[in-house]
């Protein structure tokens, strides 16, 4: 770092880090951690119960798999969408169900 100042870079998405950023990166890593009172350093049961609450949040956010039978055109079109269309198909059937008209008028 340059004059021990800390130095903010926003690296966007896509953005590729210049070599010198590269070598701020590595330069930090080797930098030993040093807990002070904004950051202390955690003991075992702070662990454990970030664990459990890690833990808990994860089964929360499970999704079951559904197996779900749709036309031969819908699915070429949720594809047309590109990678991660399940998830696009997800949202979308998020978005109908909470909709009273849309679910009405698909009964």
């Amino acid at each position: 770092m340059k004059d021990n100042k800390i130095v903010r870079t926003v690296i966007l998405p896509g953005q590729q880090p210049t070599p010198e950023q590269i070598r701020e990166i590595e330069a930090a890593s080797m930098r030993p951690v040093t807990p002070d009172e904004d950051a202390p350093e955690l003991t075992l049961e702070q662990y454990a119960e970030m664990a459990q609450i890690a833990r808990s949040r994860r089964r929360e956010r499970v999704k079951p798999v559904v197996a779900l039978r749709i036309s031969p055109d819908t699915l070429e079109k949720a594809k047309a969408t590109g990678k991660g269309y399940t998830g696009f198909l997800s949202r979308l059937l998020d978005n109908a169900i909470n909709d009273p008209q849309l679910v009405a008028k698909s009964m």
